[in-house]
């Protein structure tokens, strides 16, 4: 029993004078790996800034230019581990560290497919000249300012101030309307005259304040309106015109600017804007003095 011991002792400080000469013999290609790895991670912040002051030349979009950078500052460090992985002699582990990485790259991928859908449809947005920061647009229902694109959701900011944050993938599968690609913008307006009114006078008046209003509107001329029904208790129109504009709020600031000076042209010239009226018809005749006389005769009873 001793001697199992005394021999398994000995096979102990054996290994462990190995591994200790193992160590001293691979100190330099320690040393070495080390600064491979710190001069990786000084080289990757370089070139990750030189990659994004270039790219800035061609893309505007922050986002892009900072993701850009950090997979090339990711490479870069990769690439440094490796060599220093290289250097010790560590040749085996690596290709098992490449193996490993392929097989759990392949998993991740299959567990975040809407992740990774949205992050490369994040970087398509953020390419596309079409969509950019600051734009007014309306997708999928909803309409505002678009305040963000990044790589993961797409960031709206609606007229009333309530942010909506759309996933970029619904961004690219759905139609877009961009109000900032063009410089004008149409205003329709809808309004009602009584059937008393002067027509004739009603669309002069009406075209003439739209033209006075607005600088863009050049002329009467440029001024549209179309009487489109008989309505309930009106003669109803349409009146379009082009202003202007690049937002959805400019357009409802034009438009409120027009209704409160055609009120005004309406009230000084006499034109009455009807209220909704509904006319009554009573098919029977109502007989008041024989109920008047009905009522007497029954409080002379009493």
């Amino acid at each position: 029993m001793k001697e199992q011991f005394n021999t398994a002792l000995g096979n102990l400080v054996d290994k462990l004078i190995g591994w200790f000469n193992a160590i001293i013999e691979n100190i330099p290609n320690f040393i070495l790996a080390i600064l491979v790895m710190i001069a990786s991670y000084f080289a990757a912040k370089y070139v990750g800034r030189l990659v994004k002051r270039l790219v800035s030349r061609r893309i505007h979009q922050d986002s892009i230019k900072n993701a850009i950078s950090r997979v090339v500052a990711v490479v870069v460090v990769a690439l440094g581990l490796f060599i220093a992985l290289g250097v010790l002699n560590l040749g085996k582990a690596l290709t098992s560290l490449l193996a490993g990485a392929g097989v759990v790259g392949l998993a991740i991928g299959l567990a975040l497919q809407g992740t990774l859908a949205n992050t490369f449809a994040g970087l398509i947005l953020s390419f596309r000249k079409k969509i950019q920061i600051g734009n007014w647009v309306e997708t999928t229902g909803y309409s505002g300012e678009v305040m963000d694109i990044n790589l993961k959701d797409f960031t709206l900011k609606e007229a009333d101030n309530n942010i909506v944050i759309i996933p970029n993938k619904t961004i690219l599968e759905n139609p877009i309307k961009n109000y900032s690609l063009t410089t004008k913008m149409r205003i329709f307006l809808e309004c009602g005259v009584g059937y008393e009114s002067d027509l004739e006078k009603v669309q002069q008046l009406t075209k003439e304040v739209i033209a006075t209003t607005f600088d863009q509107v050049k002329s009467v001329d440029d001024v549209e309106f179309y009487f489109t029904e008989f309505g309930d208790s009106s003669i109803n129109y349409l009146c379009r015109f082009w202003i202007d504009a690049e937002s959805m709020l400019e357009k409802m600031k034009a438009k409120t600017t027009a209704i409160i000076e055609i009120k005004k042209a309406y009230d000084k010239e006499g034109i009455n804007i009807p209220f909704p009226i509904r006319t009554l018809q009573f098919d029977n005749s109502l007989d008041i003095k024989g109920n008047s006389k009905a009522q007497s005769t029954t409080q002379n009873e009493k």
